[in-house]
């Protein structure tokens, strides 16, 4: 509660320098003025504006603290929510924006129509004598007082609510572990809080002479007064013009260069660390642009360490199981490099490359967990034994579950498991067939039978790699997807066995042997 009551003596404190400041840059020279004007009634005038000022203050005070009622709140609160929590920090952002509109609302309102009122009223019953044009003129004045003291009191609150921004802030932190922002939600746009000060800033004090040399000339009763306005207007339209001309190439100005570093963050979220934006400025945006290029030239190289770290991490996994038996070695880097070479043939993105490739590198890794006497057994499994074997799909699974972060591993899970799945329903852990196999397990499929069919084993040889070509275009729409199948048979022929070959040449125990012409059906 402390750091909400120095808060709120910060805004009576804005609020007095704005007032004073406006007052005195205007009000001070029109009431100077106006103490020479042929007006009766002083008392009456008096009157006036002590009540309109109660009126103004009533009303103003109660706008101010609906204004700031879900703040308050917050800091009477011993357990705030969450909720409450962000909307008290979202209020807190919008104040600046609200001060503007309670000058110009209940401030000049509450002020300006009980004067405008009352002094009719004072007129007519003869209590003051002032000419009419004069209620014109003193509206004219208390709008642009009001306009001067939005203008200063939006920038001094901008400034005062930064404290109790980090305040609440860091309440959601404490309480909540969570960090209150508003998470890229704009309050106040840059262009239009430019715009509108720019405009402000070379408006008013044109208006502020027009109207300060209006006054003047009807007290000295200057023969100029009868056509002021005739030039005056014209000088105004040149004037605004001019402001407005100025506040958008300002305005221009700043946008571009925050445009240009939006588009690249966007482009950063979205995972492009090789975007640089584009550095063409010569004032401080300069800085900026070549702070962020420099962030993400170093985001672009530790990616990059990390992307190498993780492809260790998955390559080492594959080693460390197929280590377990001397006659696999090398099974799943090979299965993934083929599972590779039909993903390319089947125009798969870069992305899905390279989740295919981690997935085919770990197919396997639920083997981890089938007993040693069953996994290396030299002659054939006996049925209680192959179903131990047919559990490591979904052991796999399991064991990838548990590895953090959870959601890196979530797209490898699919095709980890279902690897064993036949396309005609026969196949294990669930019997899936068709495009209900995922994606993954029906490539992985493919490349996980072709090495299991060319690499030698204890109790039989490899067969040539024509022969289990010719398996897998026999068997494409039974056990194996039709359209993936195919692409890896034509693969092998179009490319003349060079680049299985060389897959295989990492294996010096795998039978290799060349082509010799294609089958009718891999064509």
């Amino acid at each position: 509660m402390t750091e909400y009551r120095r808060f709120l003596r910060r805004l009576v404190r804005n609020y007095i320098i704005g007032s004073v400041l406006a007052v005195l840059c205007l009000g001070g020279a029109v009431m100077t003025s106006a103490l020479k004007l042929p007006i009766g009634g002083f008392d009456a005038l008096f009157v006036v504006l002590f009540i309109s000022f109660l009126v103004m203050m009533s009303l103003e005070l109660l706008t101010f603290s609906r204004q700031v009622r879900p703040i308050r709140s917050l800091f009477l609160e011993d357990q705030p929510s969450l909720d409450h929590i962000r909307d008290a920090y979202l209020q807190i952002h919008r104040l600046p924006a609200l001060s503007v509109l309670r000058i110009l609302g209940p401030h000049l309102f509450g002020l300006s129509v009980p004067a405008i009122l009352l002094t009719l009223w004072f007129m007519h019953t003869g209590w003051v004598d002032l000419p009419v044009h004069y209620i014109g003129i003193a509206a004219s004045g208390a709008v642009l007082v009001a306009g001067m003291h939005a203008l200063i009191e939006y920038f001094l609150t901008d400034q005062a609510i930064r404290p109790l921004l980090k305040v609440v802030s860091e309440m959601g932190e404490r309480q909540y572990n969570v960090s209150v922002s508003l998470d890229g939600r704009v309050i106040v746009s840059t262009q239009r809080k430019f715009q509108l000060s720019a405009f402000s800033i070379g408006t008013f004090p044109l208006l502020f002479f027009v109207l300060a040399t209006q006054i003047r000339l009807s007290v000295t009763g200057s023969p100029l007064a009868d056509d002021y306005w005739s030039w005056a207007s014209l000088i105004l339209v040149f004037g605004i013009f001019f402001s407005s001309l100025g506040a958008w190439l300002l305005t221009r100005s700043v946008r571009q260069p925050i445009s240009n570093l939006e588009k690249a963050l966007l482009a950063v979220q979205k995972g492009d660390l090789e975007v640089r934006a584009s550095d063409l400025y010569s004032d401080e945006f300069s800085r900026l642009v070549s702070g962020f290029n420099h962030m993400v030239h170093g985001l672009s190289q530790r990616q990059s360490i990390n992307d190498q770290l993780l492809q260790s991490y998955f390559s080492t996994l594959a080693a460390a199981l197929d280590a377990r038996d001397a006659y696999t070695a090398g099974h799943s880097q090979r299965v993934a490099q083929y599972s590779l070479l039909i993903g390319r043939a089947a125009g798969l993105g870069q992305e899905e490359l390279d989740l295919l490739n981690k997935t085919a590198l770990l197919h396997d890794i639920g083997k981890i967990g089938v007993r040693d006497s069953v996994l290396l057994k030299d002659g054939r499994l006996t049925d209680e034994e192959f179903e131990q074997i047919k559990k490591h799909p979904t052991l796999g699974e399991e064991i990838l579950k548990q590895v953090e972060p959870t959601e890196m591993m979530a797209p490898l899970l699919p095709g980890v498991r279902s690897h064993h799945e036949r396309y005609d329903g026969r196949g294990y852990p669930d019997g899936l067939a068709g495009t209900d196999i995922p994606k993954f397990g029906r490539i992985i499929a493919v490349a996980d039978a072709f090495d299991a069919m060319t690499s030698d084993r204890p109790y039989r040889s490899g067969m040539p790699l024509e022969k289990a070509i010719s398996i897998i275009s026999e068997g494409k729409g039974t056990q194996w997807d039709p359209y993936y199948a195919m692409l890896f048979v034509n693969t092998f022929y179009q490319e003349q066995n060079s680049t299985i070959s060389s897959i295989r040449a990492s294996d010096p125990s795998a039978r290799r042997m060349e082509p010799t012409s294609p089958p009718p059906q891999a064509l």
